[in-house]
């Protein structure tokens, strides 16, 4: 192996057309090697060779739901940049944060390390992906002993002594992902938002990632109505009384049949009452802490308090829970006429995309989080992401992104 290059654009096609214009005269042989594509390139009857695969969701972030060899490939690159020490504080957390936004990996390989010239096409490569390379031996490019990291101008971000070279490091995000990349200004509420959460969580004693940007701003968002909302809350509060054995899961159909709200259940919800299991039963019992933030951003509970613990639904009076007063619970859905401001809901849509991130974090440096419950923050976080149309995703595809 010569090195690995990590970026965020994909395209295995922008490989071969590199190879095609660095070596016009050479052979490429491609196909496909388990979850990689391969090409293989013959110059005078030396072989080179590039391995590529990207993440199943290319995005700007990591996404929680994409538990592809990869992406867990790249948490783990993460945990390790994480551990280096380093001279320059800066740059190792713009690394950080550019790792976050890979999707594509690939790897050079050559027959024999008597081959042809490779810098010419490793810097074209560099310069076409924006890309970040790994190497860990001795190369004609190399700028370190043992483990260590170059930037697209082959210039060293770190090294296993914390080494660098550089002062700076580029992060360029595709609109295709979002909207609004580092380097576009944000509005001063947004700053603000992203400020004052960073200062609670500072002050719990929680680790903060300076470099996440900013949550969608007010314009850009449009919240779920309040009976949206309502609908909602009441087909979880409904699905959770099956996974506490109130209910069976027939039973449960049957009830939301009759009440005409059958439509309004998602395919994974019918597919979990169709086929209740001891295990999907404990997963969805996590949804009480989506329920709390419905029901919190519908007024029905006072607060949505510091995720150090879980919910207690039992608290919530009868005639603030969907099925509280044992009525046609389309009563309880018409009622709901208001629902907290845009303001709060990106407020706590804010501070839970920064307390996932921490906890997702932690979770790649194995380290155990006592200030906050990490299930709780994600369905949290989850609930509000619905709650402020996240990429448009319906409830079943709500993505977590940190």
């Amino acid at each position: 192996m010569i090195c690995t290059f990590y970026a965020h654009q994909v395209g295995f096609d922008r490989i071969c057309d590199c190879l095609k214009k660095t070596f016009p005269t050479g052979k490429l042989e491609q196909f496909s090697e388990g979850e990689s594509n391969i090409v293989v390139l013959d110059i005078n009857d030396k072989l080179l060779k590039i391995a590529y695969r990207d993440t199943a969701n290319p995005s700007f972030q990591f996404s929680e739901g994409d538990d592809s060899p990869l992406s867990k490939n790249l948490r783990g690159l993460y945990g390790f940049v994480f551990s280096l020490p380093t001279i320059n504080e800066t740059v190792k957390n713009l690394f950080l944060h550019k790792i976050q936004t890979l999707n594509c990996e690939f790897t050079l390989m050559e027959e024999k390390e008597d081959g042809v010239d490779l810098r010419p096409l490793i810097e074209n490569l560099a310069l076409e992906f924006d890309a970040v390379l790994f190497l860990q031996s001795e190369s004609s490019i190399s700028r370190a002993e043992g483990p260590h990291f170059l930037d697209k101008n082959l210039d060293l971000i770190i090294d296993r002594e914390g080494n660098c070279e550089i002062m700076n490091l580029d992060i360029v995000i595709d609109a295709e992902y979002f909207d609004q990349t580092p380097h576009q200004a944000f509005t001063e509420i947004q700053a603000l938002r992203k400020s004052e959460n960073e200062a609670l969580i500072e002050k719990h004693e929680i680790k903060v990632n300076k470099n996440l940007p900013c949550i969608q701003s007010d314009e850009a968002t449009t919240i779920r109505s309040p009976k949206e909302i309502a609908q909602r809350v009441t087909i979880l509060a409904v699905t959770n009384m099956v996974a506490f054995n109130h209910l069976s899961g027939q039973e449960a159909a049957d009830y939301l049949k009759k009440h005409f709200l059958w439509n309004l259940v998602t395919p994974k919800e019918r597919a979990f009452l169709a086929n209740t299991t001891a295990a999907s039963k404990n997963q969805e019992t996590w949804r009480c802490e989506a329920i709390w933030t419905l029901l919190w951003a519908i007024n029905k509970v006072d607060n949505l308090p510091f995720p150090n613990e879980l919910c207690n639904l039992n608290l919530v009076l009868n005639e603030n829970y969907p099925l509280g007063n044992k009525k046609d619970p389309n009563l309880y859905i018409n009622s709901i006429l208001t629902s907290k401001s845009k303001a709060a809901i990106l407020d706590a849509a804010d501070l839970y995309y920064r307390l996932d991130w921490a906890a997702v974090d932690a979770r790649i440096r194995k380290e155990t989080l006592t200030s906050i419950n990490p299930g709780v923050v994600y369905e949290r976080h989850y609930a509000l992401n619905w709650l402020i149309g996240y990429k448009g995703q319906a409830w079943d595809d709500v993505s977590c992104d940190t």
